[in-house]
């Protein structure tokens, strides 16, 4: 029960700093897929040291609680984070990053996918 109240609060955390980082993770992601460099960008939420993508959000830059580091699908697939036999399915279930972001949130107990809207823009 003790990691269920811990993951808990570092999702809320977590949102609070996706609101911030909002515009600049879907500018990104948009880029990532018109650039050609993949269809299924992937964006790494942490708060320690990861090897794992390219940094483009740093904690420390913004005074937030995560980091975030733009990856993508084929990079996770290489890195065995997503198995090959489960990247038709991980395809299959991806949403469509025009509107949401895809998170891989890395903690002390593990890793979790989660898929985010962006902020609508005033």
């Amino acid at each position: 029960m003790e990691n269920s109240t811990a993951l808990q609060k570092l999702l809320e955390l977590l949102r609070e700093d996706l609101k911030f980082y909002s515009p600049m993770i879907k500018e990104v992601a948009l880029d990532m897929v018109k650039e050609g460099f993949t269809k299924y960008p992937v964006f790494v939420a942490h708060q320690h040291q990861v090897k794992l993508g390219e940094p483009i959000l740093l904690r420390e830059d913004y005074a937030r609680d995560f980091s975030i580091h733009a990856s993508t699908l084929e990079e996770l697939v290489e890195k065995k984070l997503v198995l090959q036999e489960r990247e038709q399915e991980f395809i299959h279930n991806f949403k469509n990053p025009k509107e949401q972001m895809c998170i891989l949130l890395i903690t002390a107990a593990g890793a979790h996918f989660i898929y985010v809207p962006y902020l609508k823009q005033a």
